[in-house]
């Protein structure tokens, strides 16, 4: 599995804005073109500060999502002008996962 982690600083005091975008209309669009999403996860030493994953199955399959995603209407004709205004800089960690991977993900309540 290709694995990006991706670290935004968000302009100061708009990270509760753009978290309340992030959660409401990012993902749900992401999702839609085969993309896993885990995040956000909130930088508890910066309020101004945000972390979050996305995955894919392989190498080539994130090429296409993201392709898909960027080029597609909805990124280009609205949630680039309402995301990039508020983002100070990003970066990106791309890893793959080892042959002894393992996820201990949320459990379901008894």
């Amino acid at each position: 599995m290709i694995v990006e982690v991706r670290s935004y600083q968000i302009k100061p005091g708009r990270r509760e804005e753009f978290i309340k975008f992030f959660e409401t209309r990012s993902i749900p669009a992401l999702r839609s073109h085969g993309m896993k999403i885990l995040g956000p996860l909130l930088d508890l030493e910066n309020p101004n500060k945000f972390v979050w994953l996305r995955s894919f199955p392989s190498l080539a399959e994130r090429d296409q999502m993201k392709n898909a995603f960027y080029e597609g209407e909805l990124w280009k004709n609205e949630l680039e002008s309402i995301a990039m205004p508020l983002i100070e800089s990003y970066d990106v960690i791309l890893c793959e996962t080892s042959s002894g991977y393992v996820f201990d993900g949320p459990r379901a309540e008894p």
